[in-house]
This record gives C-alpha cells, sequence and structure tokens, in this order.
C-alpha cells in the first residue's frame, strides 16, 4: 500500500501555521521577559535593538528547526507585533504603497501605481486586528469600541487612518490608511507625475507670495492634500500659520506654524472639539494665514469670514468634481453653521472671500491631474462668475488604461495680476497665451 502524498499547499500550510505557533509562543515568553516599566524610556532604535537580542537569546533556547532566513524573519516579525503593528510593519516600509485597505484580517489590499492587487498578509483573526486598531488610536488619544465604532486617527508619519469595527462593520473591522510617508512628494515630483506644468506653478507660487484665498477642490483620493502641502512651501518663513485638521497629517516646513486637531467626544458624550471650535479659538491667536485641512461642516462660514477680515492667503480643501461644484459645496456647507442667511449673501460671502479654486481629479488608470485653475472674478447678478485660466482635457485612455490628454491655457490673463505685481511677482504675458502646454 502505497503511502498517503502531501501535496504541496497542505505542507505550505502546515509550515505556516507550525510558524504562526512558534510566533505567538516567542511573542509570550518576550512579552513575560522584558521589563514593561522600560518601554517608555528607550526609545527607536536602541530599544529595538536591545529587544531583538532578547528575541534571538529566545530562538537559541527554543527547540525549532529553522533555517537562518525563516530565523530571521520570526524575529522580525515578533519584534513588529511587540513594538510595531504587527503585519502592517511589512506594508508600511513599502514606500511605493499609497493606500493600504483592510477588509476584515484576511483580505488586505494596497494600491500600487494606481493598481489595486490583494496581498498575502493576514493577521491571526479579528481580534489580533482589533489590537492593532487599538495600538494605533490610542497613540493619539482616541478610542474605539462597541459604543464608539467608528475613529479617525493618524501614523507617526503622518499616514490618515479610519477604522470602523464590528458591529456597524458585518465581516471584521475594516482599517483604511491613506498613505502620507515622511518623504512626502514634492514639488519636483508633481511635475515629473505631470500633474500640473511648470507655468502653473508659476502661478500658484505667485498666488500664495499674494497671498490670495485658495480653495483646492477634488473628490477622494485626488491629491488634495499632497497639493496642499507642497503649495505651502511657497509661504515665506517669517509669516504665523495655524493649521486646523480632524487628523493632523499637514507637514508643513515653516518655522511659525501652530497646529491644532479637533478632538472626538469622550466616553461619556462630552468635551468634544469641532473645527469651529478651533476656527474661531484660531482668530484669536494672530495667525497670518489659517489652513484648514479640509471643510466639511459650519466651520466654513467661519473659514471665509476669515479670508474676509484679514486672513489673506488662507487655503483649505473640499470635496466636489469641478470648480463650479466647489462653490455650490460652499454654499452648502455654510448652511450647515446653522445660520437662516439668504443665498446671495452667502455668495456674496463666497466670492469675496475666495481668489483662486485649484480641481483635482484623479482619472482613469490611476493619473492625477490639475484639472482647473480658476479665477473667482466676483458677483454678476446672483451668480458666482468663474474663470479658467488653466485646465486639462481628457481625450481619452491609452492601452494600458490610463487616461491622457494635454493641458491648456485658456488666454485669460487674470484680473488678479494687479496683486501679484504690487508684491513683486512678475510674470510673463506669454504665460497666458492661449495654446496647449503640455500633454500627460
Amino acid at each position: 500500500m502505497k503511502p498517503v502524498s502531501t501535496s504541496p499547499r497542505t505542507s505550505d500550510q502546515s509550515k505556516q501555521e507550525e510558524f504562526e505557533i512558534i510566533k505567538r509562543r516567542m511573542h509570550q515568553r518576550l512579552v513575560d521577559k522584558i521589563d514593561l516599566s522600560r518601554v517608555g524610556d528607550l526609545k527607536g532604535e536602541s530599544f529595538r535593538r536591545e529587544i531583538r537580542l532578547v528575541v534571538e537569546h529566545l530562538c537559541d533556547s527554543e527547540n525549532t528547526f529553522l533555517n537562518r532566513s525563516e530565523r530571521d524573519k520570526l524575529v522580525d516579525e515578533v519584534l513588529d507585533e511587540t513594538l510595531g503593528l504587527g503585519p502592517l510593519e511589512f506594508l508600511l516600509k513599502d514606500p511605493s504603497i499609497s493606500d493600504i485597505l483592510i477588509n476584515g484580517p484576511k483580505n488586505i489590499f494596497v494600491e500600487r501605481r494606481g493598481q489595486l492587487v490583494k496581498t498575502e498578509v493576514e493577521f491571526r483573526d479579528n481580534a489580533h486586528l482589533m489590537q492593532i486598531i487599538d495600538r494605533i488610536v490610542s497613540k493619539v488619544g482616541r478610542r474605539v469600541d462597541e459604543t464608539c465604532p467608528m475613529v479617525d486617527a493618524r501614523l507617526e508619519d503622518g499616514s490618515r487612518v479610519n477604522a470602523i469595527i464590528p458591529p456597524l462593520a458585518l465581516d471584521g473591522a475594516c482599517v483604511s490608511i491613506r498613505r502620507f510617508g515622511s518623504n512626502p512628494v514634492k514639488l519636483e515630483g508633481l511635475l515629473n507625475f505631470k500633474a500640473f506644468t511648470p507655468e502653473m506653478v508659476m502661478l500658484l507660487e505667485g498666488c500664495i507670495k499674494a497671498r490670495l484665498n485658495i480653495i483646492i477642490s477634488g473628490g477622494t483620493g485626488s491629491g488634495k492634500t499632497t497639493l496642499l502641502n507642497t503649495l505651502s512651501s511657497f509661504i515665506q518663513n517669517d509669516q504665523r500659520v495655524v493649521t486646523i485638521e480632524d487628523a493632523a497629517e499637514l507637514q508643513l516646513q515653516q518655522e511659525h506654524v501652530v497646529r491644532l486637531e479637533t478632538r472626538p467626544s469622550n466616553i461619556e458624550g462630552t468635551g468634544a472639539i469641532t473645527a469651529t471650535d478651533l476656527v474661531r479659538n484660531a482668530l484669536r491667536m494672530r495667525p497670518e494665514r489659517i489652513i484648514i485641512g479640509e471643510c466639511r461642516g459650519g466651520e466654513t462660514l467661519d473659514m471665509l469670514q476669515a479670508m474676509n477680515t484679514g486672513h489673506d492667503g488662507s487655503m483649505t480643501t473640499v470635496h466636489s468634481n469641478s470648480p463650479r461644484d466647489a462653490i455650490a459645496r460652499l454654499e452648502t456647507l455654510v448652511m450647515m453653521a446653522g445660520y437662516d442667511l439668504p443665498i446671495k449673501a452667502i455668495r456674496q460671502q463666497v466670492a469675496g472671500a475666495v481668489d483662486v479654486i485649484i480641481q483635482a481629479n484623479r482619472l482613469q488608470g490611476g493619473p492625477r491631474r490639475v484639472m482647473n485653475i480658476t479665477e473667482v472674478q466676483g458677483m454678476e447678478q446672483d451668480t458666482v462668475v468663474l474663470q479658467d485660466i488653466y485646465r486639462f482635457v481628457q481625450e481619452g485612455v491609452d492601452e494600458s488604461g490610463k487616461a491622457h490628454g494635454y493641458f491648456e491655457a485658456t488666454g485669460v490673463r487674470p484680473s488678479f495680476m494687479p496683486r501679484l505685481e504690487s508684491a513683486g511677482i512678475r510674470l510673463p504675458a506669454s504665460a497666458f497665451r492661449q495654446r496647449i502646454m503640455m500633454r500627460a
């Protein structure tokens, strides 16, 4: 009688299960062995090196049949489980990943260069995933449990994290991580990616240095925050800037930056600090510019009033699909402040406060483009008048499924050019000549 052969799949599965058992046993022994009171005293690599020595010593004492590469993998995973974010550490070390999407403990997807793919990374179970989520949110003073099953947080590098857990998430906890690494995309990178043209950059740099008020609009994942970070590099270093965000991810390089972050309510349902509260408080902090990470509620009215009352050069982002939609979105958000204002008064407030709208879109196949740089020219009867200065025209989709088109100048010279010139910024007349500037 022939022995029953074991399929490679079954053999690999059993080996992986044995590896996981060893890892959990090692992790437990490590927790029992190390002095947890010293965790706060040692930081970064020095602490990691010390713990690595302890783990390697535990490996020597274990009667395991692991080769050198398997042993190194075991040590790294135990360290990640103890000091980091477990299975996520492997993904967070990959700079090509822009989004990590966790749909329960066994289904983890990533976006890499505009393409969404499933990974082989897994959590042991939902409890393991919940442990990692709790580790993330507790570091920024937030919580997630059955009474508060949704949370926004951030990683140490500024990456944005959203988590939603059972009973709202039916198939296990779900986590969305928008990567925003320690080395964010800079101006040169966006130019190389053909997100916009050099002429568009010259105009935007002039707008910021001349302290025009700017709205960056776009859909989810269109690159609004990246664009806001990049444009903020043009702010002069001697100006006091106050930033207001739900989860702090802006990385301004200026010296005089005050970073404020909203706070959710506590377990009793009190103590929440909203963006509206922070905007009103920021007005008492002698800011020269106010930057709101995203306007999504009644704080929009306070932001527009700040833009209208001496805080020129302020910036924010809104969710919308076009510059015209951005105006409608601002009107809706102002109404959420709870004041019974007539629509004409709201539009006058918007037209008086906002100078430029930058529309960013994520096109088919993943490329991100600045679709419009639009001037807000004022009011004409009951309508806010908009005029494109530059725009991107999509022509179609190439063989690889990526959208392509061209950037064009509309031939319109902005009416705010005297403000730029009074600030010492002079742009050549050829920058606004009607033409196709670049294909992308």
